[in-house]
């Protein structure tokens, strides 16, 4: 009988632990959204730098009164754009991003429950059984599921954000003002198509049709035995 590696149990754990965290995260989301929290008068913080499209990028939010004034400086400060009294922008983020941020915990949160019951299954050497197959095969669609409605959830987040930074946002350009289009039809989302979980959802597919061949074949042996 060839020895029982520890590998399964571990990321079984693993992804038990995980599973938990991102449930717990999902209802304090959820809590967020109900509540919905105000940004206290005179919020300040930052500067704090991101990389963007390759290069460094500075954002701060500064008191102002009983608001606070929003500046992000982009490209190495080619690109500033500042919004005066940013309560508004920051209510916009908010509604528009914790949606979002619930539906990847509660994606997160799927994918490692099944990953769980997969590695169960394989500490049991149940590796080509029906169950397995079909829990390879929900990883795959939940991979695939997830990179087609994250690109819409995520386009309308950008958009709503694009939309309202038009409307309220001071832009320049090396030092040249500018005045941001307000394009209230971005069009519809792309590139999930060339996203990489598109593309190993579809890898994860094609080897649960490598799993379901075995099982196959392993049905079939048995038959002839």
């Amino acid at each position: 009988m060839a020895p029982v590696s520890f590998l399964p149990k571990l990321f079984r754990w693993v992804f038990s632990v995980l599973m938990v965290i991102l449930v717990l995260s999902s209802v304090a989301i959820v809590a967020a959204i109900l509540i919905d929290p105000k940004l206290p008068p005179g919020t300040h913080f930052g500067p704090v730098t991101r990389d963007v499209g390759g290069q460094p990028a500075s954002f701060v939010l500064q008191a102002n009164g009983g608001d606070s004034d929003f500046t992000a400086h982009l490209f190495n400060g080619t690109i500033n754009i500042f919004v005066k009294q940013a309560g508004g922008l920051v209510e916009v983020v908010k509604h528009h991003g914790l949606p979002v941020m619930l539906i990847d915990t509660i994606f997160l949160a799927v994918l490692f429950e099944l990953l769980r019951r997969l590695f169960r299954n394989v500490g049991r050497g149940e590796s080509f059984t029906r169950q397995t197959v079909q829990l390879v095969q929900l990883v795959g669609g939940a991979l695939i599921a997830f990179s087609l409605v994250s690109a819409f959830v995520e386009h309308w987040f950008v958009q709503s954000v694009y939309l309202y930074l038009a409307d309220h946002a001071t832009a320049t350009i090396s030092g040249s003002p500018i005045q941001l289009p307000r394009i209230k039809d971005f069009g519809w989302p792309h590139g999930d198509g060339g996203s990489p979980v598109f593309f190993s959802g579809l890898l994860v597919l094609a080897l649960s049709e490598v799993f379901r061949q075995g099982l196959a074949l392993k049905t079939e042996n048995e038959l002839t035995v």
